[in-house]
């Protein structure tokens, strides 16, 4: 069985090489110099395997996977690569792609790993996705950090909603953590044991979109050589998380609205519908309401994604929950760049604090881990953040500096507490492990009211 595959590879001999033996074995080859050629293919192709070098001008193949997952998360990533770049392949595998081969390639052992993804379509698409849960936490909702009321609302909206089939619309700012919300509610609900199926409206390139999600038949279109299952057929009981609705386009808008209300879908260049049972969450950071009062988006659209409305606030509006990410974060990064910080310094997290973080929690998380690449390997200091030239100006606020401050000491006391439990109430230790000297130490827990037993 043909498929249709991207090589991507910058030297000439070697990827004519490749692609005139993958044609003598049926497959319909598209070949590409360099990683911006690559990205432009992909967003025009609708590719079963994308067949990328490590090292290309342009954009490398890492750049090159990335966004197969996010335009087309179907499709299968092989990365090639030298001996000296194997490093770098491991880690295109942990970021979704399912092989690599070492240069030079050898052609039969090529051959043979197209055979099996494409022979094997269904599992191999399923070990994808569970490689791609592999690689966030084990529970997602433990990203719902915060103890700020904001925050327990949105958990006990979450808790609330998970249970019911309904669909439900997350609104908030670009980085709030919409998605977290959403695997959170997949977590919880009858759902959680079938798969978490996250696609951005925003990213796949309109004359895919509709491929992408609902399939197509062989012809429907240029380099539709086989049959292709869309991704609410292959959520199979699972949820689908269709994120930036704002940005879907009008004609696909129609056909959204079909697949809610029939539970059926129709692929690219069929006539059958198809049954599909599958939960919907969707999301967006646009003004729907508004986006719907201007003609921009179907009012029986927006009705029926919005049968539960929950909102993510900005950042800014709950900084009282800062302390607990940075902690929370700074462990995430500490397992995937395999470095041990403690934490952030005290002058570090009060700057932390009164960023304006237009970028909201995803910003707060790249420059953690901006920080702790450049840092001194145990502290998030002062030094390694950005400057001090977007400072909120109203921070001069009583108000502001009352609830920084007592931000500040709670993270502190919980902080020390958690070293405390670490070393069993070893004070010397703790003191060495904090950074302290031991007097330092016992102020500190006067200061906070730890008690000193």
């Amino acid at each position: 069985m043909g498929g249709t595959i991207l090589v991507a590879e910058d030297e000439d001999i070697a990827r004519k090489n490749i692609s005139r033996i993958l044609q003598q074995e049926g497959h319909v080859v598209h070949e590409v110099s360099d990683g911006k050629a690559a990205l432009d293919a992909i967003n025009q192709t609708d590719f079963d395997v994308v067949l990328t070098d490590i090292k290309m001008p342009g954009a490398d193949g890492l750049a090159v996977l990335k966004h197969v997952r996010e335009v087309s998360p179907q499709t299968f990533t092989l990365m090639m690569t030298a001996f000296a770049s194997v490093e770098t392949a491991v880690e295109a595998l942990q970021l979704g792609a399912q092989d690599y081969l070492l240069k030079p390639i050898i052609l039969d052992d090529l051959l043979r790993k197209i055979k099996i993804l494409l022979e094997h379509k269904d599992l191999a698409w399923e070990v994808q996705q569970l490689r791609r849960e592999v690689g966030n936490d084990a529970d997602p909702g433990e990203l719902l950090v915060g103890r700020s009321p904001a925050m327990q609302e949105v958990r006990t909206l979450v808790d609330r909603v998970a249970a019911a089939p309904s669909t439900v619309l997350l609104t908030g700012e670009s980085g709030v953590g919409k998605e977290v919300v959403a695997r959170a509610v997949h977590l919880r609900s009858p759902r959680a044991q079938k798969i978490f199926l996250p696609v951005n409206c925003g990213a796949i390139p309109e004359t895919l979109l509709e491929s992408q999600l609902f399939g197509h038949i062989k012809g429907a279109f240029t380099g539709a050589v086989v049959n292709q299952e869309g991704l609410f057929p292959r959520a199979r009981g699972g949820t689908i998380f269709l994120d930036e609705i704002g940005d879907m386009p009008a004609s696909l808008q129609v056909k959204l609205l079909r697949v809610l209300q029939e539970r059926e879908v129709v692929p690219v260049g069929a006539t059958v519908p198809i049954p599909v049972d599958v939960r919907v969450i969707a999301a967006t950071n646009r003004d729907l309401a508004k986006e719907v009062s201007v003609g921009r988006f179907r009012e029986d659209l927006y009705y029926r994604l919005n049968v539960i409305g929950v909102h993510i606030p900005p950042l800014r509006e709950r900084r009282e929950d800062i302390p607990m990410l940075i902690e929370y974060l700074i462990g995430r990064h500490n397992r995937t760049l395999k470095t041990s910080y403690k934490g952030a310094d005290s002058s570090a997290l009060k700057r932390l604090m009164a960023m304006p973080w237009k970028g909201n929690v995803r910003e707060l998380d790249n420059v953690l881990e901006r920080a702790m690449i450049l840092g001194n390997g145990e502290w998030v200091t002062l030094a390694s953040l950005p400057n001090d030239s977007n400072r909120e100006e109203s921070q001069s606020s009583a108000v502001r500096e009352r609830r920084l401050k007592e931000a500040v000491q709670d993270y502190e006391k919980s902080h020390i507490e958690a070293v405390l439990q670490e070393t069993r109430g070893d004070r010397t230790r703790a003191a060495e492990l904090l950074g302290l000297s031991r007097s330092s130490l016992y102020r500190k827990m006067e200061q906070l009211r730890i008690p000193n037993n």
